[in-house]
């Protein structure tokens, strides 16, 4: 049968005929176009997660994509059903089914019973009775709720004398004579540091209830507070430099510069512990110093009292903590980054298909593999397996290094790459000799990322001062964060008890870890 043919002549069709084929084609065309647009939105998800390297999103920006690619999905499928006649609308069964009654039993439940128009019996029997219900959840969210606390003291005084006056004492405030309590100033913290709100959106957001609080207002609130919470950041610090290993990265914070009107370039050093990958006793912590440069004697002076062993990248500024000449104590021993030593030859892969650089990286993926097994067991256990499994492996690697080394032209991509891996290849088998080592620096570079999400959003830090506020508030959320600790509760709680004078020698009550939250 030729197309001709098969071409419905619809004048012969009755008018009634007609219309109904004609709505119904147009259901057919607008249902095609919307599966297009889902196939395309599909199409451009699975780039998001399996393009290649040179063309994938960083983190933050991934994150952003896949928000609105899913909105866009989600509006599309919701066309898409209202388009459908309602006898064949399909039932809401591909609705995601992510958090569904993951409700927490804390939150408030508001019930709201439905009963029939009537509770007669439709055969005429009399009333029925109850025997069962249906309960549904679901999430109602309610704006931020402002409120003011009058604090009322009643004086009393004597009618038969003239003896004095009787009246109780002003309950402390962290801001003497200011507006806001505790829990006001720990929300500010909160939105600017954990979510990334600056103090001038805050203002905005504050005034659309009716609340004229100028950013600077905001601004005297978050430096009273890093003032009062600076002796808690700095015993977290001790606390941190107690330990026998630890993690160090860095990260730009520009920085306004008045003199010249611009920003300059200064620097969040992240010293961090996380032993939660072989059990460790100490609970995982982070503290942000806020220092103008780069160099490496900022580190050497933040690190003064540790002794132990250091997982860093491979920035040259911390060979200075290895010499005799150390200042503020013994020589370190440094654990360096396979992660790193990955990353140089999958750049080179990604830009020439090297070979060498492919092999490379399938020598690495299957020390990587041996990790994988081995995580969540004890030092012992790990150091074990990676003497039976991962040294055969990274000495079979030295050898093939030094053999590609000699074939690669030093001053090609690839030489350069082999030789930075060469230059560290000391600290690369660190983690051969100590079970608590972990094979690269990833857990710090996660404690990393909320600081270039702050960077983001606020641009830079107003001051030097304002840099080290930021280190200092930073250090605290994200040592709450990772020790699934609420921030805002901590902070309310803690600024609380400071307010009403927690004494210096239980600052060790105050930390993160330690927190218990009231009912």
């Amino acid at each position: 049968m030729d197309a001709a043919t098969r071409t419905l002549d619809l004048s012969v069709l009755p008018p009634e005929y007609r219309v109904a084929f004609e709505a119904q084609a147009t259901r057919v065309a607008e249902l095609e176009t919307i599966n297009r647009r889902l196939e395309h939105l599909v199409a451009e998800l699975n780039h998001v997660v399996h393009g290649r390297k040179s063309e994938k999103l960083d983190e933050d920006d991934r994150q952003l994509a896949f928000e609105d690619l899913e909105i866009a999905v989600a509006e599309t499928r919701e066309r898409k059903q209202a388009q459908a006649p309602g006898e064949d609308r399909p039932a809401r069964k591909n609705v995601a089914q992510r958090n569904r009654g993951n409700l927490p039993e804390g939150l408030e439940r508001i019930e709201r019973v439905i009963e029939p128009d009537s509770l007669e019996c439709p055969c005429g029997c009399g009333l029925m009775h109850k025997i069962g219900e249906d309960r549904s959840e679901r999430l109602d969210i309610v704006p931020a709720q402002l409120r003011v606390i009058v604090t009322i003291r009643p004086k009393y005084a004597c009618r038969a004398c003239t003896d004095g006056v009787t009246q109780a004492p002003a309950p402390p405030w962290l801001v003497e004579g200011g507006l806001p309590t505790e829990g006001a100033i720990a929300q500010v913290l909160v939105s600017k540091y954990a979510d990334h709100l600056p103090l001038y959106r805050q203002s905005q957001i504050l005034a659309r209830s009716g609340i004229d609080i100028h950013r600077s207002t905001l601004a005297d609130w978050v430096g009273v507070a890093a003032f009062h919470l600076a002796p808690v950041v700095d015993r977290l610090a001790e606390h941190l430099k107690t330990s026998t290993k630890l993690f160090m990265d860095e990260t730009t914070a520009p920085v306004l510069d008045p003199g010249r009107g611009r920003t300059k370039t200064g620097y969040l050093w992240a010293l961090a512990r996380d032993d939660r990958a072989w059990g460790g006793d100490d609970p995982p912590g982070v503290v942000y110093f806020y220092a103008p440069g780069r160099h490496g004697e900022h580190a050497e002076n933040f690190l003064t009292g540790f002794d132990g062993i250091l997982q860093v990248d491979g920035y040259q500024g911390y060979n200075r903590l290895t010499r005799p000449t150390r200042k503020g104590g013994s020589p370190i021993t440094v654990a360096h980054c396979w992660a790193h030593a990955r990353r140089k030859l999958r750049e080179v892969f990604d830009r020439d298909g090297s070979e060498i650089a492919a092999e490379g990286l399938r020598r690495i993926a299957e020390i990587y593999a041996i990790e994988k097994d081995i995580r969540g067991t004890s030092p012992g256990q790990r150091l074990s397996a990676r003497q039976a499994r991962s040294a055969p492996l990274v000495a079979a690697f030295g050898t093939w290094l030094q053999v590609q080394r000699l074939r690669v032209s030093a001053k090609s991509r690839l030489g350069e790459k082999l030789a930075y891996i060469n230059a560290h290849w000391q600290g690369l088998q660190t983690f051969l000799s100590d079970g608590r080592v972990e094979i690269d620096s990833n857990n710090v570079e996660n404690l990393v990322r909320p600081i270039a999400l702050n960077r983001k959003n606020a641009l830079f830090a107003g001051h030097d001062e304002g840099g080290k506020a930021w280190g200092r508030i930073a250090s605290l959320i994200e040592t709450c964060k990772i020790n699934g600790v609420e921030p805002f509760a901590w902070l309310k709680a803690t600024l609380t008890a400071i307010a009403n004078g927690h004494p210096q020698s239980r600052i060790d009550d105050l930390l993160p870890w330690n927190f218990k939250p009231s009912r």
